[in-house]
């Protein structure tokens, strides 16, 4: 740890197909925001997965865990928003930017804190136990009440687990390793099985709006390969007027006049913008020269750096 409470999260690898195994643990793919929370004899503290301090923009969270939680600890979890029965990502972006308290009131959506993994408690690291018996501790850990809610398991059968999850309209599945220690970093001793492709790209530029439209027509995408911006296709559509705003706001404001890219990109009237800003993505498939199909934009991502960003390409690990 590099400061007291701070723990770097430990990340899934996608993998090609479901599978189930006695010595695996399945949960639910929560599409939220990843966060570490710790305490250490004061107030609880709320990270984001690039070390951001996010306490102002769940305050609601933050009371939770210092009414439910012993007086040290160190977990991991999802903040969600729900759609219905389902997280929504989208949802979620109306809280996250937010930290005024009226403001984050007046946006009516109500968040809950899945927590997932017991990193440590009572000032006993816990990350070198197996992950079944990490679960047992953190469901003993805390007072379950919302908007702090327990991440419930499969031991058993996580391909139709993951069958349940994609009629229901779930983001997917994570396999865990059961007897695994908790390691920080990309690991295939966690896999995710996702219902529908989607990763996070980074914006190298735009074009001009069409017709009626306010601020750009669409974002130019890529990913690092090898210190390289990769073009990865451009989005359209996903866009409401406020979010058109204020991505166009942010996206004149690191505006540069020769593109990032290291492939051409296929629009005469392109501008280009310092790669920075990272957003979400879902799409049908990838096309055989690499660009992506049918395209949706759901979302800003502040908490990953630019240069994480990479073609997720799926694992064959089981």
């Amino acid at each position: 740890m590099s400061e007291p409470g701070w723990h770097e999260p430990m990340l899934a690898t996608l993998t090609q197909r479901p599978f189930s195994a006695g010595s695996w643990m399945f949960e639910r793919k929560l599409d939220g925001v990843r966060a570490i929370c710790s305490r250490a004899n004061g107030r609880p503290r709320l990270w984001s997965r690039n070390h951001r301090i996010i306490d102002q923009s769940y305050p609601e969270i933050v009371e939770a865990l210092a009414d439910l939680g012993g007086p040290e600890f160190t977990a991991d979890g999802e903040i969600v928003a729900f759609d219905g029965a389902r997280t929504s990502f989208a949802k979620l972006q109306q809280r996250i930017h937010l930290t005024d308290p009226r403001r984050i009131a007046a946006t009516g959506v109500r968040v809950y804190y899945y927590l997932f993994d017991l990193l440590s408690f009572g000032g006993t690291d816990a990350t070198s136990l197996p992950l079944r018996q990490r679960k047992k501790l953190l469901l003993q850990a805390f007072d379950w009440e919302d908007p702090l809610r327990y991440s419930g398991h499969r031991n058993d059968d996580g391909v139709a687990f993951f069958t349940r999850a994609c009629e229901q309209g779930w983001e997917g599945v994570i396999a865990k390793r059961a007897d695994a220690p908790y390691r920080s970093g990309r690991s295939t001793d966690w896999l995710k099985f996702k219902c529908a492709k989607d990763q996070e790209f980074v914006v190298g530029g735009f074009t001009p709006p069409g017709g009626s439209r306010i601020g750009f027509g669409a974002l130019l995408l890529g990913y690092y390969e090898d210190g390289r911006l990769r073009y990865a296709g451009k989005v359209g559509t996903g866009y409401n007027e406020a979010t058109l705003r204020k991505l166009t706001a942010r996206l004149t404001a690191t505006q540069r006049p020769r593109s990032p890219f290291a492939d051409p990109v296929p629009e005469r009237h392109a501008q280009w913008v310092e790669p920075e800003l990272v957003v979400r993505v879902t799409f049908s498939d990838w096309t055989s020269d690499g660009r992506l199909r049918h395209p949706r934009f759901t979302g800003v991502r502040e908490d990953k750096a630019a240069t994480e960003v990479t073609r997720e390409l799926p694992s064959t690990v089981e």
